[in-house]
């Protein structure tokens, strides 16, 4: 039976602290290393963000709804917002690579996907009414890779 851990914050920076501190605690409880969690924290972390920035405009105050999901092989965390949602292209974002490349070439919007997709096992993106990020990390994976 998978858990779930919900939680609601205002779409606001000062509130994805929040966020950072629950996913430790959930990842921590569930047998993430500490390297393994940190990774999750930046990708959770520019997902939140990308709400902040992008989904609701100044006059239209917003939340973000964080659900934790730990299921037999990993932990998916799932970023909703009901904001205004982006066309997301995810043959671009999983093809591009930095390496060889200046900074300045990398484009604003495809930074913070590029790392989730570097840090986390599987990177889903739903853009309809709002946007969903579902960020996944498995059990083992470095393991299995060494």
């Amino acid at each position: 039976m998978n858990s779930f851990i919900r939680l609601t914050i205002p779409a606001r920076a000062e509130y994805i602290d929040i966020v950072r501190l629950t996913l430790f605690g959930i990842a921590n409880k569930a047998g993430f290393s500490y390297e393994e969690i940190e990774d999750m924290k930046v990708a959770v972390t520019e997902a939140c963000t990308n709400v902040v920035l992008h989904a609701y405009s100044n006059a239209q105050p917003g939340v973000v709804d964080i659900t934790f999901e730990i299921e037999q092989e990993g932990l998916s965390i799932r970023i909703k917002d009901e904001g205004e949602s982006f066309k997301y292209e995810p043959a671009i974002s999983k093809s591009v690579s930095l390496h060889g490349k200046e900074l300045k070439e990398a484009t604003a919007g495809g930074l913070g996907l590029f790392m989730m997709h570097a840090l986390m096992d599987k990177v889903e993106v739903f853009s309809e009414r709002g946007t969903e990020v579902i960020l996944t990390k498995l059990f083992g994976r470095k393991e299995e890779m060494a």
